[in-house]
């Protein structure tokens, strides 16, 4: 694992993606979906305190069933500064994962990997990181455009910067708003889509964010108690 160092100014935290960048891997295609472990991590705020806590769920990804689970907890170092989150997040998260107890296989982000101004969102940023292949998944397409997928589970559109597909709009269920999937490191956009459909089978989100999300509520609740 890279070690992490905190950015002084958003003016580094740039300069760190833009050298981070051309580390990310986009020539493998990643784990086959619903194979192996599949991991969600997600982090919860108290911004009245500074403090974030991080969740990292381990899932099997025939089952669905929880493996493992870790928490960790931390400051918040880094101003909220779109397009620079993952400065907010890494380290509380990166702690989370080491405190796991088996490997985590592909680790789902809930925010964005290459759909980001600077093609190097968490997703991307975590995987440098940790050597890991990481996808993102988020609620929101951020700042780019795309036609509505049709309204079945599967149908998807490209989500674009210009003429450059950088994600996808992927109906996980019918009727439901599309998520919005990218490549983070060491996978493709068509695996990516295809875990996420198979981390999805009941509800919008995929399993490993609902879990990592619940579980990072759950243990911020605790610590602010």
């Amino acid at each position: 694992m890279t070690t992490f160092r905190m950015p002084a100014d958003e003016a580094e935290a740039r300069a760190v993606q833009d050298a981070l960048r051309p580390r990310v891997v986009l020539d493998e295609s990643g784990p086959p979906p619903g194979t192996g472990r599949v991991t969600g991590v997600d982090v919860a705020y108290d911004d009245e305190r500074d403090v974030v806590v991080a969740a990292a769920v381990v899932l099997d990804a025939a089952t669905l069933d929880v493996v493992a689970e870790s928490t960790a907890r931390g400051r918040v170092t880094f101003p909220y500064v779109p397009g620079l989150l993952a400065f907010r997040e890494i380290p509380t998260v990166l702690a989370a994962l080491e405190a796991l107890p088996v490997d985590p296989g592909l680790v789902v982000c809930d925010g964005y990997g290459r759909a980001h101004p600077r093609r190097f969102g968490l997703a991307s940023h975590l995987g440098v990181l940790t050597g890991l292949p990481v996808i993102g998944v988020a609620k929101n397409p951020f700042t780019f455009r795309y036609e509505q997928p049709g309204p079945l589970r599967g149908d998807f559109t490209p989500l674009l910067d210009g003429d450059e597909e950088v994600g996808r709009a992927l109906r996980t269920q019918d009727g439901t708003k599309p998520v919005f999937v990218s490549v983070g490191h060491r996978t493709g956009l068509d695996d990516a889509c295809a875990h996420t459909l198979a981390l999805a089978r009941g509800f919008r989100q995929p399993e490993t964010t609902r879990r990592a999300d619940a579980l990072c509520r759950a243990a911020l609740r605790d610590a602010v108690a």
